[in-house]
């Protein structure tokens, strides 16, 4: 298979990293290649050992590689994190065509208007999204082209980064041998796998609830409306199950993963398993009744803490479709009941359609490949070569300059 025939996406979690290997075939694509490793120095989605990130972002390419016989140079890379901001801008630039027709040409002149703020220096601006274009006063455009007008003015928002952040994801793939494709907002990918044209014109919450961290992120019209981090994911239900049943991390995860019931009223009380006692040869024997006392309080307080930041963004009473979630913690069962039972409202979980990723877990990294496939993100390697080359200095971070198009579908 040549090297142009494939798209490698990489997500960086803070339990599991994940090589996938995706082939475009038309207007869809096919996951031909899997490769996952435990997500080490890493903490609430964050980099904390750059060390044991590179080795674990080595270990999944391997398995990826070894899978499907290829050799990856190169991956596209999910951004997300607590970093991440969403700033309001306005844009006007007068068309410059002697016709009056909007061009490409005026949009990219508006956007690039639109980027000129005052930021912090610890701060990029990744990209300029549209929310809307106004032409001589008339509002609600959401693509000018072709139409004829003087003054073309966008509103719009700013997605910007931490520049510490970013570098050090960046230092890691490229330390585990690989050069960087493209950084994709990791919300943004999810979406196209997540989510209809339906949920996101109407309005909808997509959730990812990872395993130290759960991002919120609003759909509207559309297009992307905000996005927000909170500090909890399911670790902490692997936690309250560690504490509450006197056992190793280890063994809660597992018990999590086979036995887990998200509600107390769906649980079994003769469906049993045993677990080892911490500091203790002996095992203990309980039932998935007695998991759930544990798994259900945290995961509301997940919920809640979901509701709270809608909220706080402003959409609380504004979500006609609901809300859908991703995540591996949600293939809990019941997960799904007791997130619609708490937000009082409809709950879906997402899963992909694509043999061998169809878990909620594989969201991000599967939604990673659409996008680039849909959107076209897919440089020469002489493009990449020059980009990876760009993102290593510390004052300029021009990796960013080259996406564009980036939510472009969207607007």
């Amino acid at each position: 298979m040549a090297k142009e025939d494939y798209i490698v996406s990489l997500d960086i979690g803070t339990s599991k990293i994940r090589a996938i290997i995706g082939e475009p075939t038309g207007n869809s694509i096919n996951v031909i290649g899997v490769g996952s490793a435990s997500g080490e120095g890493l903490r609430h989605g964050s980099i904390v050992d750059i060390d044991m990130t590179v080795e674990s972002i080595r270990e999944a390419v391997d398995h990826a590689e070894r899978m499907v016989g290829i050799h990856i140079s190169s991956a596209y890379v999910g951004i997300s994190g607590n970093h991440i901001q969403l700033h309001s801008s306005h844009g006007v630039v007068a068309v410059s065509s002697a016709d009056r027709e909007i061009t490409d040409e005026d949009i990219e002149r508006v956007l690039q208007q639109a980027r000129v703020v005052a930021l912090p220096p610890e701060r990029e601006v990744i990209d300029v999204v549209a929310k809307e274009f106004i032409v001589d006063g008339l509002r609600g455009i959401m693509d000018p082209r072709g139409m004829l007008g003087v003054r073309l003015e966008v509103e719009a928002y700013l997605i910007t980064g931490s520049r510490t952040a970013i570098h050090n994801v960046v230092r890691c793939v490229e330390r585990a041998g690989l050069e960087v494709a493209n950084l994709v907002l990791a919300p943004m990918a999810a979406s196209h796998i997540a989510l209809t044209q339906d949920e996101r014109r109407l309005g909808v919450a997509l959730v990812d609830v990872g395993a130290g961290a759960t991002s919120v992120t609003v759909f509207s019209n559309g297009v992307l409306m905000g996005t927000s981090i909170i500090p909890m994911g399911g670790d902490y239900v692997t936690h309250d199950i560690a504490i509450g049943l006197r056992t190793s991390t280890t063994a809660a995860e597992q018990v999590k993963l086979r036995h887990a019931c998200a509600m107390v009223s769906q649980a079994s009380e003769h469906e049993t398993f045993r677990v080892p006692r911490m500091g203790s040869n002996k095992e203990t024997e309980y039932t998935q009744y007695d998991l759930a006392t544990i798994v259900e309080p945290r995961m509301q307080e997940i919920f809640a803490l979901v509701q709270k930041e809608i909220e706080k963004m402003g959409y609380a009473d504004d979500l006609p479709a609901g809300y859908v979630f991703h995540g591996g913690v949600m293939s809990t069962p019941a997960a799904a009941d007791l997130a619609s039972e708490e937000l009082q409202s409809p709950v879906r979980i997402a899963i992909p359609e694509f043999l061998g990723v169809r878990d909620p877990s594989f969201v991000n990294g599967v939604g990673t490949i659409a996008y680039a496939a849909r959107t076209g993100l897919r440089p020469s390697a002489a493009e990449v070569n020059a980009a990876s080359r760009q993102v290593r200095p510390a004052n300029n971070v021009s990796v960013f300059a080259r996406i564009k198009d980036w939510l472009r579908d969207f607007v």
